[in-house]
This record gives structure tokens, sequence and C-alpha cells, in this order.
């Protein structure tokens, strides 16, 4: 039985820790202190690090965990080689905690983003999905972001998903702006807003909502898909 938990770090970020046993896998973790003093106080051992794309705020506790952990190995794309002891490439298959892992394409925000598929059922994906949105495309590869959106929606609607930031409370007001409304995303929207009032996180989400509420992921064309975001960069 695999358990997921989400580590807040730095303004908004979530660090991943999936759990199995007394073996943990961290997904993109932004800072260091906060992960080892959640590995000490449940006893877990860090065996592996998954990391999605080369921003500092998914990067930043890596070499320190290194350190502080030799055993651990780390994938990532080629962008993060630097901190990876594993470049790992689209479409490649592993295993983590005795769980297969898939790993997908998902560039677009920055240059080699990937996500990562966890037994099928649970999906970490950086910054290319958000609940309710999506990066910021800095690559300016509105097709490659776009590319990215059409595998995440391909995947089972039951898909959790577990995006890197706290953004849905945002994402959900743009996503008010530019949908027809929706009795879904009003319910959404109040549910994230109480969640957030208690201090707790919104996610994960799934496929399944996020094709309901999500502008980026309902989005038919390239063109749709472009316009919406250059619309969310200055919303």
């Amino acid at each position: 039985m695999i358990s997921i938990f989400p580590i807040p770090a730095l303004a908004d970020n979530y660090i991943w820790v999936l759990a199995k046993g007394q073996k943990a896998v961290i997904v993109d973790p932004g800072e260091s202190q906060p992960v080892s003093d959640f590995l000490a106080k449940y006893r877990l051992e860090p065996t592996a690090c998954l990391l999605t794309h080369n921003h500092n705020d998914h990067t930043g506790g890596v070499l320190a965990l290194r350190k502080n952990y030799p055993q651990l190995k780390v994938f990532g794309p080629q962008e993060v080689a630097a901190f990876a002891t594993e470049i790992v490439y689209p479409t490649q298959q592993f295993s983590l905690l005795d769980l297969p892992i898939e790993v997908i394409e998902s560039g677009g925000h920055t240059e080699g983003h990937l996500s990562y598929l966890v037994d099928q059922r649970y999906l970490f994906c950086g910054d290319a999905l958000f609940c309710g949105g999506c990066g910021r495309v800095f690559t300016q590869d509105y097709a490659a972001q776009f590319a990215a959106l059409q595998r995440f929606a391909a995947l089972d609607d039951e898909v959790a998903v577990y995006p890197a930031h706290e953004y849905t409370q945002s994402n959900l007001k743009f996503a008010e702006a530019v949908l027809p409304p929706s009795c879904v995303l009003m319910e959404y929207q109040e549910r994230a807003d109480m969640l957030r009032a208690q201090n707790r996180s919104t996610l994960p989400t799934t496929i399944g909502v996020e094709k309901q509420i999500n502008p980026f992921l309902k989005a038919q064309t390239l063109a749709e898909f472009t316009r919406l975001r250059k619309q969310k960069d200055n919303f």
C-alpha cells in the first residue's frame, strides 16, 4: 500500500513524498530541511528522488539531500544533470518502491520538462499541469505545452494528479472568467476555498475533474490553447 504526502515548501510549493513501508521517494524537493524533518518524524528512508524540471524551487534541496542520504538515487531530465544520478527520457519505464513508473514528455514550461506516471494511477507533473491551470510557457513553445496536455487528457479519468504548486484558487478564478457557468466548477471553487481556509491542500485533483474545470485541458486546438495561456499571463 502506497501513501502520498505533501510537504509545503517555499511560498506555495509542494514537495511530494511517496511512502511504502519505511521506504520513500521524494518529488521535486525545492528545499531540503522540510524533507529531512518529515523523514525523521516518520522514520522513513529515502531511496530515490524524481525531478520534473530545472527550476530552483524544484531542485534547490537536492544536493543537501544527496549529502545527507548518500544512497539516494535522483532521476530527472538532461536539463537537471547537475543534480541527477540517473537521466531519464520520455516513454522510459522503470520501477521504484516495486511500482512501475512511466516517464511522460511534458515540455513547454521549460525545455525537457518531464512528468511521472506511477502505477498507472498517480501523476506527478511538476508545473506542466495544475488544478484548473497549467504552467507558464517560458519556452514560448506553445505546441509542446499543448501536446503535453493532450497526453495528460488521454490518461484514465481516475488518475490522481499531484502538481507542485498550490495555485488552485487563482486558477479557478480564471476558469470562471473564460468557461461557461458550471455547477462542477462552482462546487470545486467552494471546496478549494474551504480547504485553504483550513490551511489544507486542495490537491490531488484527477484527470476527470480537470477535463471539466481546466480551460487549458479543455482547449481543442493549439490556437485556442495559446490564446488562453496568453490571456492567463495577464489575468
